[in-house]
């Protein structure tokens, strides 16, 4: 009998051998077939663009790309993100629906995740912008949504005649995501436009229809004739049409709520982290997936298409300046500008200036790091007036 079951222990031993010597994959941590996945929407996505929609159309393509069945999807929606009781309900509901990954997409829902997370270990929470993290079953994920932000600022700087371009913000300048934002955009406004000021009026919210369209008509107003935006609704781009100006939006594209007068919308590709994100929870290697910061090299942002509102010849320096940012030649947040002359794009060394004359980066000087762009930008770029 001892022989026997040595045997059998030796053969058991050479499978496994055998099985890893093939490049057999681990077992994943649960099947696709039975995985649940929550996600937490400030927005309704049924509105059809803007911020929850470009979030939900990430999750639909997630969900395409891994096989998941629709009721594998638990979504809740117009969920205030300054509401702590209302999140935390909601993802509550998520795990007793049986969700083992949970996606919160707006920034409010932070501090609501993070206390969660050590409430509920056995789930994964992962918290789109913010800084948060605790390295075990809390992440958070953002991008360089700065660099379409400057490809957007462009366009804008082109296109405007009275040479004041409007800014609805959702958050003030202690907000490094949007006043990140505004400098990468304004700065872009620059690299074609040194004449043109970029003025901002501050919402303080995420999302209000009523609040963000009222604030872009007091820009136009102003004298503004481009109204761009970092806000959750399509309310300034419909302002802009309105008035019979024009206008960049964000998040997704915009063209339909205002055809006459988009040009085009910083966008994010969400469904390349919902796909990693997803499948490295299933697969078991959520640890190694960590905080997530992609940018127009990983598809994860760009602009939207060009419309025919835009200048002739916007494409061609957009799709130049695109390819420096890409290549790491041009990292918006350093020591460089760029320069046109008949169609053509170069780079010269210029000090990066904040709008009290303070020099933040050198001419020639680097770029400043991810955690500074991510947490730290709390000055406005020299062609910005604050409203």
């Amino acid at each position: 009998m001892k022989k026997r079951i040595a045997f059998l222990m030796a053969a058991v031993l050479v499978m496994a051998t055998v099985f890893a010597a093939c490049g057999t994959k681990p077992t994943p941590s649960a099947s696709p077939a039975v995985y649940k996945v929550g996600v937490i929407h400030i927005g309704n996505p049924e509105d059809g663009a803007g911020y929850s929609y470009a979030h939900d159309q990430g999750i639909v393509e997630m969900q395409k790309n891994l096989g998941l069945k629709d009721e594998q999807i638990v979504r809740k929606l117009n969920i205030g993100d300054t509401d702590s009781a209302a999140t935390r309900t909601a993802i509550e509901e998520c795990i007793e629906a049986g969700c083992k990954i949970i996606f919160a997409t707006s920034y409010g829902y932070m501090d609501t995740m993070e206390a969660m997370a050590e409430e509920y270990p056995d789930i994964i929470f992962s918290h789109g912008t913010g800084y948060k993290s605790n390295g075990k079953n809390f992440n958070n994920y953002f991008g360089r949504i700065y660099q379409p932000r400057y490809l957007a600022g462009i366009a804008a700087g082109l296109r405007t005649e009275s040479n004041k371009i409007g800014y609805v913000a959702a958050q003030p300048i202690s907000n490094s995501e949007v006043t990140g934002g505004i400098d990468a955009f304004a700065k872009g406004v620059a690299a074609v436009n040194p004449d043109a000021k970029v003025y901002v009026k501050v919402t303080n919210t995420w999302f209000d229809l009523a609040l963000e369209g009222s604030t872009a008509e007091a820009l136009i107003d102003l004298g503004c004739d481009v109204i761009a935006q970092h806000c959750d609704t399509t309310a300034p781009q419909i302002a802009a049409e309105n008035a019979g100006v024009w206008g960049c939006g964000y998040n997704s594209d915009m063209t339909d709520s205002a055809p006459n007068a988009h040009l085009t919308a910083p966008i994010w590709n969400w469904g390349v982290y919902y796909t990693t994100a997803v499948r490295a929870a299933m697969d078991g290697k959520w640890e190694e997936l960590g905080n997530y910061y992609g940018g127009l090299k990983e598809g994860f942002v760009d602009i939207s298409p060009l419309t025919k509102n835009c200048v002739e010849g916007t494409k061609e320096i957009i799709d130049q300046v695109r390819e420096l940012m890409i290549s790491g030649e041009f990292g918006v947040f350093d020591g460089k500008q760029v320069v046109v002359e008949n169609g053509k794009v170069s780079l010269v060394d210029e000090a990066l200036l904040d709008n009290q004359g303070n020099v933040i980066v050198e001419a020639g000087g680097p770029c400043l790091d991810d955690a500074t762009i991510q947490g730290k930008i709390n000055w406005y770029y020299e062609n910005v007036v604050l409203q």
